[in-house]
């Protein structure tokens, strides 16, 4: 049953991102204002609602966690969850090696995803 929450969730927070990017169109070459505006309320929204449901019902309320937790705010932007582990994991050895190794990791591996589909679609 704990899927349908994720999935449900999932649906919402992504429809809600998607309408973010709608109403706010980036231009071509423009500043990323629309993601950069996600991924702060969602980096804000998943620290507010950890700690409601880490207080109120000690993480015990599995349904209502997934579902926004993981749902919503994981299809509004994964980027929240990064923060909230980050934050987790503190000013210590393994946070910041956590948060280089993926911001440098994700960052390279998408320069390198992008220079692999070019060099595919100039064979094709």
């Amino acid at each position: 049953m704990n899927w349908l929450f994720v999935a449900l969730g999932g649906a919402l927070g992504s429809v809600t991102r998607y309408g973010v990017a709608r109403m706010w169109p980036m231009t071509p070459g423009g500043f990323p204002v629309p993601t950069l505006t996600v991924y702060l309320i969602g980096s804000f929204a998943i620290g507010l609602l950890y700690m409601w449901f880490s207080v109120r019902s000690g993480l015990g309320n599995d349904g209502a966690r997934l579902f926004w937790l993981t749902g919503v705010l994981g299809g509004y932007t994964t980027y929240s969850a990064f923060a909230l582990e980050s934050t987790l994991l503190g000013f210590s050895l393994t946070g910041v090696v956590y948060v280089l190794v993926t911001t440098v990791g994700c960052i390279g591996l998408a320069w390198l995803g992008r220079l692999a589909g070019a060099t595919l679609l100039a064979q094709a």
